[in-house]
């Protein structure tokens, strides 16, 4: 599984670095964010991409799973 850690980045970088891992990554991709918009963001991202998004929020970090 990639894992793409975005924790700490401005948007769009944390959705520029998802879409690189999604056109080169078969399976699924861990995405690390730091804030809850930037969470909102990468999922609306992969859900119109077609793909599944499961997440959960960490300590001080969500861990978004896409499929």
């Amino acid at each position: 599984m990639k894992q793409v850690d975005a924790r700490g980045l401005s948007c769009p970088e944390p959705i520029m670095l998802t879409a690189e891992a999604l056109k080169t990554t078969q399976g699924p991709v861990k995405v690390l964010v730091s804030e809850p918009v930037q969470k909102t963001n990468v999922e609306k991202f992969a859900k119109s991409k077609g793909k599944k998004v499961t997440s959960a929020e960490k300590d001080d970090f969500f861990e978004l799973t896409i499929e």
